[in-house]
């Protein structure tokens, strides 16, 4: 149907409401995590909202497609909102409500996300203890209104028995992700700073400026360390 001057005016004024969100940055987020030994009721996958057709079930792989259930409070986010951890490099959708979140921002605003493990199989008390070793001491940044593309690191954080906390990134800066000079999902997605090494900070993917700014026998390459 070819549209009159008017209308197509009108149809101009509407675009602004249906454009996506640009992505903001939620600074200050301490991040927990819960699996099946210790979600309510225990030994279940029971969540309080059902996003994506899963039945109230959480669940998630971290991809843009398959985000990873978190839990909060409502009033803190708004449910199936979906956001990206750069910490975790995994995408997020909030699907849970989560009583220690809802607590700490009801009493004073403290922002908490609360982050699925596991799957059906409870771990028992040693998923419980990975979860506390994923657990980060320092808060952390969460990229609401996400691009799509972003890195992504669907490595289950807990699996078989195993404890992944070797696939959390803890060098990485939520600017790169949203309003960085390698975000946007248009360019070429941010390096990875990796960790492990003795230098922390001057890992493998870790920017750098000298030949001497890199850890262990790695050398400084087009501002970035490598092996």
């Amino acid at each position: 149907m070819q549209l009159t001057t008017t209308t197509a005016a009108a149809a101009l004024l509407l675009l602004p409401a249906v454009a996506h969100a640009a992505c903001s940055i939620e600074s200050g987020v301490q991040m927990t995590f819960y699996g099946s030994p210790d979600n309510d009721p225990p030994g279940s996958t029971n969540t309080a909202h059902d996003c994506g057709g899963r039945g109230y079930h959480a669940g998630g792989s971290g991809t843009y497609d398959d985000p990873l259930t978190f839990a909060s409070s409502t009033d803190e986010y708004s449910v199936c909102e979906l956001v990206y951890s750069p910490y975790l490099q995994k995408y997020l959708r909030m699907e849970d409500d989560c009583a220690q979140c809802i607590s700490d921002w009801n009493n004073g605003g403290k922002k908490h996300i609360d982050i699925w493990t596991g799957n059906a199989d409870s771990g028992g008390q040693a998923q419980i203890q990975c979860e506390n070793e994923l657990t980060p001491g320092p808060a952390q940044g969460v990229i609401r209104s996400p691009d799509q593309g972003l890195p992504v690191d669907n490595t289950a954080l807990w699996s078989g028995g195993s404890c992944h906390t070797d696939h959390v990134f803890v060098n990485n800066n939520p600017q790169d992700y949203c309003g960085g000079s390698s975000g946007g999902g248009g360019g070429s997605p941010p390096a990875t700073c990796q960790t492990g090494c003795s230098w922390a900070g001057h890992c493998i993917g870790c920017p750098c400026t000298t030949y001497d700014d890199c850890s262990d026998d790695y050398v400084c390459t087009g501002g970035v360390c490598v092996a």
